[in-house]
């Protein structure tokens, strides 16, 4: 194990060494870029929430679920990543980021890495590691980016990207997490976002300086062109991927600018949606200036992104303390049912919606449109509150609190 302490300071930690290594791996990647059923990023390999050749028994969870293993990560909000044999997360303790590797089979610590965070309200980081080519890539709520070797938690480079390209930390801190394409590091600072070169730590091309969103970047092709999609601090943008340039924005101004909800990419359509009752739109991008095809209060989505699944999205509509499980017709708006199972977050696989309450109660729920039917579920769980996504790979599912409490259950 090993565990390191660093001040900040722009790109460099043993520059010449860190650059040769980086092209070692990232030389290596397709020999090293992981099972094709790893889960290396926020919302899975694709961004989705959809769990890819899942291998996942309901009834697993009924009762009494089956724990493989815990562990205490320190307060956050950092989601699973997976790759291989390892498991990612990020905790605080003690005004600490701490940057944890796992074993996927024990929970046993391989290594960490430390650096000076502040807690702050609602404390530690809420960004969740993306692992790739055999590094992990991190940002703390202040902007700290770091590269590291996944397999022994070396620093390859490190930069405080949100100072040095003028991007304002927003009230509760930078919450989008980081997303590799290609060789750009994405991230949601600024205006509308940061590009930087995943080798170096160098940026690629930024946007004005300013304050953001809170939600990660989503990487679609909208009109046979890559573009970027993602919150700033009072509207949703599409940012072409190579350049930064804005190619289209459309206003979004939620209490307190609380964008958090990924934008959900339908082709040339995109769903957006806010919580503090702003609800949530259909947009239509195919042009330059952005079309409403519906805008409603039925899907308010307070940070946690919906559920895309043959053309319905499932979500949870309203804030903490009060939201409720909800479907509606993407092309329509219209509501299909809600149920009052409480706020939550969630992910889908194999057709089933795994659902994990602010409260710590599990629910597995058929994915139909027609009505909430619930499969399974295990109350209690975990002890309040539970606003992390849930993580399934494997037939490992991972829960987590916000005072870091990581639960490993064995749903095969």
């Amino acid at each position: 194990m090993t565990e390191t302490e660093s001040n900040i300071s722009p790109y460099t930690h043993r520059p010449l060494l860190a650059v040769s290594i980086f092209c070692l791996l990232v030389g290596a990647i397709a020999a090293d870029a992981g099972a094709a059923d790893d889960w290396p990023r926020w919302r899975g390999t694709d961004g989705s929430g959809m769990v890819k050749g899942a291998t996942f028994n309901p009834s697993a969870i009924s009762q009494t679920p089956n724990v493989r293993w815990t562990a205490e990560l320190g307060k956050g909000y950092s989601a699973i990543s997976v790759a291989g044999p390892y498991v990612y997360t990020m905790g605080n303790i003690d005004n600490h980021d701490i940057v944890y590797c796992l074993r996927e089979d024990t929970g046993k610590e391989v290594w960490r890495h430390t650096y000076k965070c502040k807690a702050a309200s609602f404390p530690g980081p809420r960004a969740t590691p993306c692992v790739a080519g055999g590094l992990v890539f991190t940002m703390s709520r202040e902007g700290q980016v770091y590269a590291l070797n996944a397999k022994t938690g070396e620093v390859i480079w490190q930069r405080n990207a949100a100072k040095d390209v003028g991007g304002e930390i927003p009230k509760w801190g930078l919450a989008g997490s980081p997303v590799l394409h290609g060789d750009m590091l994405l991230l949601n600072i600024a205006t509308h976002g940061v590009a930087l070169n995943a080798r170096t730590g160098r940026t690629l091309w930024k946007s004005p300086p300013g304050t953001g969103g809170y939600s990660t970047p989503v990487v679609a092709t909208i009109n046979g062109k890559q573009t970027i999609v993602l919150f700033g601090e009072k509207h949703a943008f599409g940012v072409d991927l190579r350049t930064g340039r804005k190619r289209f924005s459309h206003p979004w101004e939620t209490a307190h600018n609380v964008n958090v909800a990924d934008p959900i990419v339908l082709g040339n359509h995109i769903f957006i949606s806010s919580g503090y009752g702003h609800g949530c739109a259909l947009l239509d991008v195919s042009r330059s200036e952005p079309k409403v095809l519906w805008q409603n209060t039925d899907m308010r989505n307070h940070f946690s992104t919906s559920i895309l699944l043959d053309g319905h999205l499932y979500g949870v509509d309203g804030n903490t303390g009060k939201g409720q499980l909800a479907c509606i017709n993407a092309a329509t708006g219209s509501v299909t049912w809600r149920e009052d199972l409480a706020f939550g977050s969630l992910i889908a696989a194999d057709g089933t919606l795994i659902f994990l309450n602010e409260r710590g109660s599990l629910y597995a729920i058929d994915a139909s449109p027609t009505a909430c039917r619930q499969v399974a579920m295990a109350e209690d769980v975990l002890p309040r509150t539970c606003w992390t996504m849930p993580v399934l790979c494997r037939g490992s599912l991972y829960l987590r609190n916000e005072k870091g409490r990581l639960v490993c259950l064995d749903v095969r």
